[in-house]
């Protein structure tokens, strides 16, 4: 397959998918397997409950497309990896909201006739993984020489704060909005990020660093030590940082509540999509729609102001559970 060709069945395939995000109709689909076919129809059905349930009016898509990597091409089939930039624009009460997010996709073309279809559509909800890293390690990496852990002002050494500090929400979300899209290059990035973002933010914001040493206490970043990264499950991993902000008494603490519309900028969304009691996402409150509902960024999948449910999100399910915790005001 030409690469001119396949360009042009790429082009066409996203306008398909324009489409299909606007007016919740499914893209042509006769070529696609038979499950493929199915989910799409389904996906379709829940994004129009989903906008009407919130009142909110799709107005459009765009998308634009970037080829990452050639798997296979040949004169019958190409195998392309692509990265989707989604740029949703909805209204809701008199507003027009706009949501980011860039996904990728493995599409497989085929030659049917003179044209080139697409025949399959491979997608790796990466939110729905653990971040990496949660393996033991020596505890003698610690003891090694090295940098102190990040500290913000007024903390000093192993969690004794000189005086109270408040926790600057619009900054967190500030820091949200600018790396949403990209890493920090002061931080180590993940491939499941989306932790290691959100502790970022609240570190942006003023939330104080709760060194302990152990990787599997407090809420810390060290930085590289010894040739390795240094840092606690809970600065990483969203299972870890749900539990400290569940059971932390000093520092970073946080009040769980039960509504979405209790939140505030710089709160913190946790994900379970299974429902089993292990959270695999979490989000930071950024902004609001017209009806005061919260609106987060994430990493992983990189998000901007994206409705808080993630419903239009490949790792949601029926099951999904979420718990949302309140920052404290003051450290």
């Amino acid at each position: 397959m030409g690469e001119r060709e396949w360009k042009q069945a790429l082009f066409a395939y996203v306008n398909q998918y324009n489409r299909s995000e606007v007016n919740g109709a499914p893209q042509p689909d006769e070529y696609l397997e038979v499950d493929q076919r199915m989910e799409r129809a389904a996906r379709a059905a829940r994004l129009e409950q989903w906008y009407n349930e919130r009142d909110a009016v799709p107005l459009r898509s765009e998308t634009r497309a970037k080829p990452l990597r050639i798997v296979q091409d040949t004169s019958d089939e190409a195998v392309i990896d692509v990265q989707l930039h989604v740029r949703l624009f909805y209204e809701k009460g008199g507003m027009t909201h706009r949501e980011d997010r860039i996904e990728q996709e493995r599409l497989t073309f085929t030659r049917e006739g003179e044209a080139w279809q697409v025949t399959r559509i491979e997608r790796d909800p990466a939110e729905r993984k653990p971040a990496g890293g949660e393996v033991p390690f020596e505890q003698a990496s610690f003891n090694q020489g090295g940098s102190l852990p990040l500290l913000n002002r007024g903390v000093l050494g192993f969690g004794t704060s000189a005086r109270p500090s408040r926790y600057r929400r619009e900054e967190a979300a500030a820091y949200a909005d600018q790396w949403w899209d990209s890493f920090n290059p002061e931080f180590e990035g993940f491939d499941v990020d989306c932790t290691n973002y959100i502790s970022q933010c609240l570190f942006a914001g003023g939330a104080p660093i709760h060194y302990t040493g152990k990787r599997e206490s407090g809420w810390w970043y060290k930085g590289r030590v010894a040739g390795r990264e240094l840092w606690s499950y809970s600065w990483a991993v969203s299972n870890s940082l749900e539990r400290f902000l569940g059971s932390s008494s000093w520092g970073l603490t946080a009040e769980q509540v039960s509504r979405p519309e209790q939140l505030m900028l710089g709160d913190v969304i946790f994900y379970d999509w299974d429902g089993d009691g292990t959270f695999q996402h979490s989000t930071i409150v950024t902004a609001f729609d017209a009806g005061g509902m919260p609106l987060v960024n994430a990493h992983t999948v990189s998000s901007r102001h994206r409705y808080w449910d993630y419903k239009n999100s490949y790792a949601w399910t029926d099951s999904t559970v979420y718990r949302f915790y309140h920052i404290a005001d003051y450290f």
